[in-house]
C-alpha cells in the first residue's frame, strides 16, 4: 500500500540531519527578522517557516534572542571566511589595508537590515562582551593589527603606530560613515569611501615624509571623521554609533 503524502513528508522531516535542521531554522529566522523586525517575529512563525512544530524548535534554540545571536554569528563567520580567502591573494600593506576597509563597507552595504538588528538588539546587551559575535569582531580587529605590523616590520609604517587608535579609526570610522545607509536614509560608494579612508589613514601611518608625531596626526584624522559624522547627525537625527573606547592592543 502506498504511503500517504502527509506521512511521507513527516518521515522526511524526521530524517533530516540535526545540523541541516538548525540551518533551516536559522534561515527561516533571518528571513522573518528582516521582514518583520525582531520585536514582531514570533517563534511559532519561525518554526512553521522551517517546517517544524514550535516545540521542536526549542530543542535547538531556547529563546528568540539566542536564535538572533546564532543568525548574526553565522553571517559574521561567513564574512570573515571571505576575508581570509581573499586577503591571502592580496600583496602590499596599503592594498591589504584597503581591502579590509572595502570588504567591511560592502558587508555593511549588503546587510543594512541585519546591521540594524545588531545595533538595536545585540550591542546594547549586558552580555555582549561574552558573545561569539564580540570575538568575531576582535578577529576582524586582529586582521588590522596584523597588516599594520607587517608594514612596521617592512619599514613602510612608523614603529610608534598606536594600534588601538588605528582600530578605532577604521572600525569606528566605518560605523559612522555607514549609519545613514543602515537606517535607510541614504547610500554610499563603497569603493570611493575605501579609497578615501585608506589614503587618510595610510598617510597618517607612513614612515618618513612628515616630522609630525604619528599619534597626533591620527588623532587629527579621528577628529575630522568625528566632525563629519556629527554634522550628518545634526541634519538627519539620532544615530547608533560604535561606542567601544578601549585603548588596549
Amino acid at each position: 500500500m502506498a504511503t500517504s503524502a502527509p506521512n511521507s513528508a513527516k518521515t522526511k522531516r524526521a530524517r533530516l540531519p540535526r545540523e541541516r535542521r538548525r540551518m533551516d531554522i536559522m534561515a527561516a529566522a533571518r528571513a522573518i527578522f528582516l521582514e518583520k523586525g525582531y520585536e514582531e517575529a514570533v517563534m511559532s512563525e519561525i518554526a512553521a517557516r522551517a517546517d517544524l512544530v514550535e516545540g521542536s524548535l526549542y530543542r535547538f534554540f531556547d529563546t528568540k534572542h539566542g536564535l538572533l545571536i546564532a543568525v548574526v554569528e553565522a553571517c559574521y563567520e561567513e564574512i570573515l571566511a571571505d576575508y581570509d580567502q581573499q586577503l591571502a591573494g592580496i600583496s602590499g600593506v596599503r592594498n591589504r589595508l584597503r581591502f579590509m576597509i572595502w570588504r567591511m563597507l560592502v558587508a555593511m552595504q549588503d546587510n543594512p537590515d541585519l546591521g540594524r538588528l545588531v545595533y538595536r538588539h545585540i550591542l546594547p546587551e549586558a552580555n555582549y562582551l561574552s558573545t561569539r559575535i564580540y570575538e568575531l569582531n576582535r578577529e576582524y580587529a586582529a586582521h588590522i593589527d596584523n597588516i599594520v605590523t607587517e608594514g612596521i616590520t617592512a619599514g613602510e609604517l612608523r614603529a610608534e603606530t598606536p594600534m588601538w587608535l588605528v582600530r578605532q579609526l577604521i572600525m569606528g570610522g566605518i560605523d559612522q560613515l555607514t549609519w545613514r545607509h543602515r537606517m535607510g536614509l541614504g547610500d554610499f560608494d563603497a569603493a570611493q569611501t575605501a579609497d578615501e579612508m585608506t589614503d587618510f589613514i595610510y598617510r597618517g601611518l607612513a614612515a618618513g615624509g612628515h616630522p609630525d608625531d604619528v599619534a597626533a596626526r591620527l588623532e587629527a584624522t579621528s577628529r575630522d571623521l568625528s566632525t563629519t559624522a556629527t554634522q550628518l547627525a545634526s541634519m538627519l537625527g539620532p544615530q547608533n554609533v560604535y561606542t567601544e573606547t578601549k585603548k588596549s592592543d
